[in-house]
């Protein structure tokens, strides 16, 4: 069974970042001060997805000028193909308003077929951050 949270105490954030650290950090080797910014501190809503009751998978999302902007999507080598990465798209997707703002994303290449099934397309080319590929996607 899928369970996502917003992540609220300092227990949840803790085991929020213990999953990026091992998925971004030491998996895909993105440095730690490229990984970690102001908006972990404040001014973004955090998730946590627990599969059968571990906990394996985190996101967030944030406001910015160009409208919601979804982030850090990172799910356990354990736990991917359980559809812990839907279950946290979509409880994102539910919790952000529904004002008409933009919402978008930027995925790792091999993501995007997760977005693609959501609704998302892809805007413009190719680009790297922190040496992985990836394309802008916005919600239609």
């Amino acid at each position: 069974m899928i369970t996502v949270k917003q992540a609220h105490s300092r227990t949840d954030l803790d085991a929020v970042f213990a999953i990026r650290r091992k998925v971004f950090v030491d998996e895909q080797k993105v440095p730690a001060d490229l990984e970690y910014d102001e908006f972990d501190d404040e001014g973004a809503t955090h998730y946590l997805a627990d599969l059968d009751g571990k906990t394996v998978g985190a996101a967030r999302w944030i406001v910015t000028d160009e409208g919601y902007k979804l982030q850090r999507f990172a799910v356990l080598p354990e736990a991917r193909g359980s559809g812990v990465g839907s279950a946290l798209l979509m409880k994102v997707l539910e919790d952000i308003p529904a004002d008409g703002k933009k919402i978008y994303l930027h995925s790792q290449e091999s993501a995007t077929g997760l977005y693609l099934k959501h609704g998302f397309v892809i805007e413009g080319d190719r680009f790297e951050e922190a040496g992985i590929g990836h394309y802008k996607m916005s919600k239609k």
